[in-house]
């Protein structure tokens, strides 16, 4: 029997690959013969990177960037195995969560440290980049990360801008004769899951900024700013990215992507199984098992487990679900290729010892699973 296990990480108690470890181990009990073909799953959020290094024997690059309010730090990239595919997750470089939130202030929050790895992954030599943007604490625009990469924004004087979204509003010109030129030979696709324009009441700056710590005045400059951006886009470089779905995500990161990187938004978790060639390990299975910490409702919103099943659905291969907690709405995704959805936990208990008995649970309600399967 063939097996794939193709599970996204239950949040603070095992990595995707652990969880896939996991349902190995459960199944190996009952079918010790069986096939099973591990395939690490992510929606391009958080644990996108560990997923698809760990799927590919890639590697984890560490350097320094400026952080969000341009201070030194740390911050890490994947490079996957065959060396010519960056994986970043811009939230380790330019992160709402490297903030404290009594600092956190998107007039000067900046995406430059995510230009940073974006020039770092060019260096090893990369084909191509997959950028996550799910996470940020900045509101520029992708403003930091252009000058990252050799943009110059200059205001009425010819002076550089500083960093963040305030400085934005005083941009006069943008000067690209010093971009990265090995941009223009490298494919850039970017994990968005969010719809909303760049500008106006569902913009960047009303829905997300005051997330980031953005007051109702903020929030007018803010929006003030990136359509000023927008304008000087449209009229300079002839995009017109104002009103683009997804142009609003990370502070207006992805629209500054699509018009300075040619960079393609889509679906994290397409992405991922485009990127770990899911739709091809799944032929000729006799089972999908997938799963993440919580299933419920707004899994069918393109959560990871939605679209393992929807690749499984497409070869009528039967789909079975592991979850920590599951949640209200799921009934909907028996509909969409789901054949079970199964809660692991084998008791009443702690959030604390579910967490730290994560693996054991799953391998054993995989392991039983699999004693009904073999009926």
């Amino acid at each position: 029997m063939k097996f794939v296990l193709a599970p996204d990480s239950f949040k603070e108690s095992m990595s995707a690959k652990n969880a896939a470890l996991a349902m190995e181990k459960g199944i190996l009990k009952v079918f010790p013969d069986a096939e099973c073909v591990i395939v690490p799953m992510a929606d391009g959020g958080e644990g996108t990177v560990e997923s698809l290094v760990s799927m590919t024997n890639g590697e984890i690059i560490k350097t320094e960037v400026l952080g969000p309010l341009g201070e030194k730090r740390i911050a890490e990239y994947g490079l996957l195995g065959e060396g010519q595919t960056a994986v970043i997750e811009m939230a380790t470089a330019s992160g709402l969560e490297l903030i404290r939130p009594e600092d956190r202030n998107p007039l000067l929050t900046t995406t430059y440290g995510t230009g940073q790895l974006i020039k770092h992954a060019l260096d090893k030599g990369v084909s191509r980049i997959l950028i996550g943007i799910g996470g940020s604490a900045t509101n520029d625009g992708g403003a930091g990360m252009l000058q990252a990469l050799g943009v110059s924004l200059k205001d009425e004087n010819g002076e550089e801008l500083d960093f963040g979204g305030g400085p934005l509003g005083q941009l006069q010109k943008i000067d690209l004769s010093g971009l990265d030129k090995r941009l223009s030979a490298v494919k850039i696709d970017v994990a968005c899951d969010v719809t909303n324009p760049l500008i106006g009441a569902s913009g960047a700056s009303a829905i997300f900024g005051p997330q980031k710590g953005a007051t109702p005045e903020m929030v007018e400059v803010l929006d003030r700013n990136l359509t000023l951006f927008a304008n000087l886009i449209k009229q300079e470089i002839g995009k017109d990215i104002a009103g683009m779905e997804g142009a609003g995500a990370a502070g207006g990161l992805g629209a500054g992507l699509v018009a300075f990187l040619n960079a393609q938004l889509k679906k994290g978790v397409e992405l991922v199984i485009e990127y770990t060639g899911l739709e091809e390990r799944v032929k000729g299975a006799d089972y999908v098992f997938t799963g993440e910490g919580s299933i419920d409702g707004q899994t069918l919103f393109g959560k990871t487990p939605y679209g393992v099943a929807t690749i499984a659905q497409k070869y009528s291969i039967p789909v079975i679900a592991f979850a920590g907690k599951i949640g209200k709405g799921v009934e909907p995704l028996y509909d969409h290729g789901f054949n079970a959805i199964i809660g692991i936990l084998s008791g009443v208990t702690t959030l604390a010892e579910a967490l730290e008995n994560g693996e054991a649970n799953l391998a054993f309600a995989t392991e039983n699973v699999c004693r009904v399967l073999k009926l």
